[in-house]
């Protein structure tokens, strides 16, 4: 990555940055809650809609998939029309996908609502992103982009312990049902909030139309560039792992080895969410002024990440609750410094071109996210049920991926976080 980006524009006011960014977490939050979600809820599932492990892990993973797929046109399309239309759009997807999903009585209906929310949760945060690359400049960005991703949390959150309080009263159907309208009232408040740039800068400052890459010559200076790929094997196990526990996995494996009801599974996984919030705002501060790169951060973060993953091959089973509280909460700590993939991205392409670069490495986070779950679902589906053993060998998957990738990365160009 060859292509540092930086700007002189003048800092809008405070109070527009702080509503602008207000507004789009709110969206951002949705997105998170429709990624876990279905780790609470999935004995609901399975039940109601008669799914065996492997339809589960499919049903999991398809969002991401699309999600994933859906990163090629998306980039481009934010560079060329903007953030605030595309996020628009694509909300409305997500709010009919959501409508369908808490009506579905078959596999099929189920994915179909599935895969509409994947399209339409699939350009929030990159777009977001872009956005903020017009409002905020290249040293504000890695600290920006670290609140969203804590504020983004909040949803995961709520795909947590209040979730499982609310089917309790609701049923599952009930509780998506006002999630799809809660979806609705959001992309609304995006479509007539949101500006794609502050006022007077309504032209890129630094690139005019007849200077900005076109797609096919953005895509070949990212995909070109070979420090991108070892960032994108780190992206894609850093988010497979996490995906792997808060998205689906993590709430069978509590229950079916520890005795966890849906509800205490769903608390113990709230933690995981509460480390996350956490990493996430001190991030940014953590790479400056500790490690003072992007790059290492990074890489010790997803250390840590490993070394607490190796924990679903059998020693978890040997800590009480209290020392699982502590366990995920440190798990989301070491999951926030994936984090830092974002500000890298920011750094080495120019703003013309940040939407597509920021699209491109975003595809191998969510791609990450569906194979681990699907994969997993295999891995115990064939190893006939929720054992230790299936779990065991299921985890072992991200685990070995995360390994390879965080090696191979360590030949990676740094780039220094000041």
């Amino acid at each position: 990555m060859n292509h540092p980006a930086t700007s002189s524009r003048p800092a809008p006011s405070g109070n527009q940055r702080w509503r602008l960014f207000a507004v789009l977490a709110l969206m951002y939050i949705l997105v998170y809650f429709y990624r876990v979600s279905l780790a609470v809820v999935a004995g609901d599932l399975s039940r109601d809609l008669a799914l065996s492990a492997e339809q589960l892990g499919t049903l999991a993973g398809i969002l991401f998939y699309v999600y994933a797929v859906a990163q090629i046109p998306l980039g481009p399309l934010i560079d060329r029309f903007g953030g605030r239309l595309v996020i628009s759009f694509c909300g409305l997807l997500t709010a009919i996908g959501g409508f369908l999903f808490a009506q579905a009585h078959t596999l099929a209906m189920a994915m179909a609502g599935r895969i509409l929310i994947g399209i339409g949760t699939a350009a929030v945060l990159m777009a977001t992103f872009a956005i903020f690359s017009h409002w905020y400049d290249t040293r504000e960005f890695g600290r920006i982009s670290g609140l969203m991703v804590a504020a983004g949390n909040l949803g995961n959150l709520a795909g947590t312990a209040p979730l499982a309080l609310m089917v309790g009263i609701t049923g599952w159907r009930g509780a998506f049902l006002g999630i799809a309208g809660l979806q609705l009232l959001v992309t609304m408040l995006v479509f007539f909030l949101v500006q794609d740039r502050p006022p007077g800068h309504n032209a890129d400052t630094h690139h005019d139309s007849s200077s900005r890459p076109g797609m096919l010559e953005a895509w070949r200076i990212i995909l070109r560039d070979r420090s991108f790929w070892l960032l994108a094997a780190v992206a894609f196990s850093w988010y497979g792992n996490y995906l792997a526990v808060q998205g689906l996995w993590g709430g069978p494996y509590l229950t079916e080895l520890h005795g966890m009801t849906r509800e205490e599974a769903g608390r113990m996984l709230m933690w995981t969410s509460v480390g996350f919030i956490a990493g996430s705002v001190l991030m940014d501060r953590i790479a400056r002024r500790l490690f003072r790169s992007y790059k290492w951060a990074l890489v010790a973060g997803q250390c840590c990440l490993l070394l607490l993953m190796s924990g679903f091959l059998g020693w978890l089973e040997g800590l009480s609750s209290l020392q699982l509280g502590l366990y995920f909460f440190a798990l989301g700590c070491a999951v926030s410094s994936g984090i830092m993939i974002y500000p890298i991205i920011r750094a080495a392409f120019p703003i013309s071109i940040v939407g597509t670069a920021l699209t491109s490495i975003n595809f191998f986070v969510l791609m990450g996210a569906a194979t681990a779950q699907q994969g997993m679902g295999l891995v115990v589906e064939r190893m006939g049920g929720y054992s230790p053993a299936a779990l065991h060998a299921a985890f072992a998957l991200p685990l070995a991926a995360l390994l390879v990738a965080l090696l191979l990365y360590l030949g990676a160009r740094n780039y220094p976080a000041g």
